[in-house]
């Protein structure tokens, strides 16, 4: 059984994702002038994220520059500025940062580890048969109990439907990955169950994260 405390102890030991940013294609690359270890950056911004993130880099191809932004918000570790004014190949690293968990970040970290994901077995919607469907609109996710077999969605791709039956252990759906309407790519998980004697120990952890997590920035 998954230790959801130690889970969280790693996280809080190493509270951030590093993400090294790198060449989309070849050309002549510059940086921002100033840009270096320790300036704090963010990705884009705004109620439809029309504002740009920050200005990482530039990479010239044949006279058409093209600009290289932050995607999350963070800060800067490393700036290959060796690299100024040279000619670099597609998928040569240029810029690395840090990027700090948010609470929603951790706690959905903890759960992809702590339930059993069951995923879109193809690119399709899907939507819930109409007694879960129902039973999730009344009380939520949490009061719906699967078991291995049972027939839980109905997978609609090219204008044509078929039932779908959940694998895996018996349990409550904790979390809902998918959305109505909404096509989702083969392998991503459309919930996460969670056994029933493992609800109360992931719900004292989804408290402490949102009563004990720190953001930073």
């Amino acid at each position: 059984m998954l230790d959801i405390s130690a889970v969280l102890e790693e996280i809080k030991a190493s509270p951030y994702e590093e993400i090294t940013v790198r060449a989309p294609h070849t050309g002549i690359v510059s940086f921002p002038e100033g840009l270096a270890p320790g300036d704090s950056v963010h990705g884009p911004t705004g109620s439809w994220k029309e504002k740009p993130g920050t200005t990482l880099a530039s990479i010239e191809r044949e006279r058409n520059l093209r600009a290289i932004r932050c995607t999350e918000k963070g800060e800067i570790v490393a700036v290959q500025r060796e690299l100024e004014g040279a000619f670099v190949e597609a998928g040569t690293e240029l810029v690395q940062f840090r990027h700090f968990l948010s609470k929603e970040e951790v706690l959905q970290n903890i759960l992809k580890r702590a339930l059993h994901l069951f995923p879109a077995p193809e690119r399709a919607k899907y939507y819930f048969v109409p007694a879960v469907d129902i039973k999730i609109k009344v009380s939520g996710p949490k009061a719906v109990s699967v078991r291995d077999g049972e027939e839980l969605f109905i997978m609609s791709r090219m204008k044509r439907e078929a039932p779908l039956r959940y694998a895996g252990p018996e349990g409550v759906i904790y979390a809902l990955y998918f959305s109505h309407n909404q096509n989702v790519d083969a392998g991503a998980p459309l919930i996460g169950v969670c056994p029933p004697d493992m609800v109360e120990q992931v719900e004292e952890v989804v408290l402490r994260v949102q009563t004990e997590w720190k953001e930073r920035g």
